[in-house]
């Protein structure tokens, strides 16, 4: 904990020099009916030593997953972080950087976002990715926009598997200008390739699919990119676990329009409200509907290699009111992060990871599926994560193994009514045989 107090001295002499007497002549502007008069309600002031013993026994009352077994899943997942990510991540040039206006002082940052786009484009199997967007219900909801600008229609289908927060965002955004209409999942658990086709028109700007989708599970969009893109429509691909693609093919490859989602799983840890990494790829025909910015690679005139921003469509710089966008920043130490966990794992390494994950989710949905009382929900191949359904009272099954310091995985019943009695389980390469072993005896205690 650093602090540096003012003293009573520094005060005085700041008062001085801004021309004001006292500390509530700053707040004079303010109607005095509607200023504090009283004196805050605090304790005492503490010692230093006492004041960091305080605040660690506040802390030690959060759940931190050093020591409960989690399985949380839903957009956030717990995968391990080299050490070397980490500490790269922590240098100060890096910790301290800001937006590269300028390049010939800017050009460690420049490059670090050049990289990140290499490598988000190689991931995505895309033409083209920006400088990252706040987090992944953002960049669903920039792509949904850019459809709107690109094909100038109305109504955008989302897949009723797709995260249903990143769902809430969308409806934020485009409210007032644009109908969202909602294609339904079928007894597999994935979007209904036979009520789609029906929903599509002329007024259809975008299909928005997630991959593997909310319940964990791998949706096969090949199936529905040609009923897509012959009314005209863009097909948005959606992730929120990229190391899926260690195992299974990447959007560009099924012919995606846009693809988007989050990337914290690259490098970031989960926390409580953040950070988060938005991904944001597409088509190089998009490049211009494209928000935030994209890095480039050039010559100075000397030759050397220099890195540039090739293309900045921000409200606050070059575009002002005619700007695609009103994001306002390129997450740039979480860009930064997840290129350095992917340039330390490197191809083999990421595939490796992406089959650790398969590999033990799958052994959990055989442990847990053999629990009495608890099934799969769905039949369809997964990849880190699946939905278990229970005869039990989840409110209860989840007070029963928490006391045990275990996190069973994530309630449904907030997101759909007719889950209501299922978990969304999610397991990754932290998650061992010994804690999915636990898990299945916990909950056999039930």
């Amino acid at each position: 904990m650093s602090y540096i107090p003012s003293t009573d001295e520094d005060i005085q002499d700041m008062l001085r020099l801004i021309g004001c007497r006292d500390v509530s002549d700053l707040f004079s502007h303010i109607p005095e009916d509607l200023q504090f008069g009283g004196e805050l309600d605090l304790p005492k002031p503490l010692a230093e030593p006492d004041l960091i013993r305080h605040m660690r026994g506040l802390s030690m009352k959060n759940a931190h997953m050093r020591e409960y077994s989690s399985f949380l899943g839903g957009g956030l997942y717990n995968h391990y972080i080299p050490s070397a990510v980490s500490q790269l991540a922590a240098r100060s040039e890096f910790y301290t950087s800001y937006t590269p206006y300028q390049p010939e002082v800017s050009q460690g940052t420049l490059q670090a976002i050049f990289e990140y786009q290499s490598l988000m484009c190689s991931l995505t199997g895309m033409d083209v990715s920006n400088a990252s967007v706040y987090d992944g219900a953002t960049s669903v909801a920039e792509a949904v926009l850019m459809g709107l600008r690109i094909n100038r229609r109305n109504t955008v289908i989302l897949s009723r598997s797709l995260n249903p927060q990143y769902c809430a965002v969308i409806e934020t955004y485009v409210k007032g200008h644009a109908k969202i209409l909602e294609a339904p999942w079928d007894k597999h658990g994935v979007t209904d390739i036979e009520k789609l086709p029906a929903m599509l028109d002329e007024s259809v700007s975008s299909v928005v699919l997630q991959s593997p989708n909310f319940f964990g599970i791998l949706e096969d969009q090949r199936k529905y990119e040609k009923e897509v893109h012959a009314q005209g429509a863009l097909l948005i691909a959606v992730f929120s676990e990229p190391l899926a693609f260690g195992i299974i093919n990447p959007p560009g490859v099924y012919n995606a329009d846009i693809a988007c989602g989050e990337g914290q799983s690259l490098g970031i840890p989960p926390g409580y409200g953040g950070p988060l990494l938005g991904i944001l790829t597409c088509r190089r025909d998009f490049v211009r509907s494209m928000p935030g910015r994209i890095a480039g690679m050039s010559v100075d005139r000397k030759g050397n290699r220099a890195f540039v921003l090739t293309l900045t469509a921000r409200e606050q710089h070059i575009r002002r009111e005619k700007a695609t966008s009103n994001i306002c920043t390129n997450q740039g130490l979480c860009a930064l992060t997840a290129a350095l966990y992917l340039s330390a794992l490197g191809k083999k390494g990421f595939q490796r990871v992406g089959l650790l994950n398969y590999e033990r989710a799958g052994y959990a949905k055989k442990v847990l599926a053999g629990v009495s009382g608890f099934r799969l929900k769905f039949d369809s191949p997964t990849f880190n994560e699946f939905v278990l359904e229970t005869d039990r009272n989840v409110e209860k099954l989840m007070q029963h193994t928490i006391e045990k310091k275990i996190i069973p995985g994530l309630p449904l019943s907030p997101y759909y009514r007719e889950l209501t009695n299922c978990l969304l389980v999610n397991v990754t390469e932290m998650n061992t045989r010994k804690e999915i072993d636990l898990l299945g005896a916990v909950l056999s205690e039930c």
